[in-house]
């Protein structure tokens, strides 16, 4: 790449892919990336910002297996689930307490 970039004038990229035994279009797209990196080049994203995408796309893969297998073991042990624990659970109702019942009278 710096062989075609420090030429003066700029040769065609088949005279240095050739003296370097690559084809033309892969010595075509090393330069597009080299400028591209260098921010030369905005039509293209560089070689950081792809890593970057790469790595993102692999922990968004891993978060989406944990959660796979969160739902799996959710499922599973929701049926296990037995009424006497639920009932404990529960927050404790008041028990009813019959009262005299006022009537204005003498008792």
């Amino acid at each position: 790449m710096r062989l075609y970039r420090e030429s003066d004038p700029k040769p065609t990229i088949r005279r240095p892919a050739e003296q370097l035994n690559v084809h033309h279009e892969t010595l075509r797209n090393w330069i597009r990336q080299a400028e591209a990196d260098a921010g030369e080049r905005h039509d293209r994203p560089s070689t950081d910002l792809l890593e970057g995408n790469r790595r993102l796309a692999k922990e968004n893969a891993e978060q989406r297996q944990a959660n796979e297998t969160l739902r799996a073991a959710s499922a599973r042990v929701g049926h296990l689930r037995r009424p006497d624990l639920i009932e404990r659970r529960r927050a404790p109702t008041a028990e009813l307490v019959h009262l005299p019942v006022y009537t204005g009278g003498v008792a």
